[in-house]
């Protein structure tokens, strides 16, 4: 792919970023080396082998999942704010706590 420095200067403005035209220079020769690789990258013949989705082979060690916190929903219940209209009853309903609306 072939791109000169009226390529870098357009891709520039439509990222509205100011490029001076030693920038675009050296930014195009920046790309070109990267494109150059992607191309080296892209020629090496990758028939056979299987698809990885790490360098490495690395196994992630699992944890027994067990409950190391005891339940504390009831005693925060209990201690939510209150409605607020006169009552002083505690703003949950279900379970859940109750938020004034903010979104008309």
């Amino acid at each position: 792919m072939a791109l000169t420095t009226e390529d870098i200067k357009k891709i520039a403005h439509l990222a509205r970023i100011e490029v001076s035209d030693s920038d675009a220079t050296s930014t195009l020769t920046k790309l070109m080396g990267i494109l150059g690789l992607i191309e080296q990258m892209q020629a090496v013949d990758t028939t056979g082998i299987e698809p990885m989705s790490h360098s490495q082979d690395v196994v992630q060690r699992l944890r027994e999942d067990e409950v190391c916190k005891p339940n504390l929903r009831e005693a925060f219940q209990k201690i939510a704010p209150t409605l607020g209209n006169g009552s002083h009853e505690a703003a949950v309903d279900q379970g859940l706590y109750l938020v004034p609306k903010v979104i008309e």
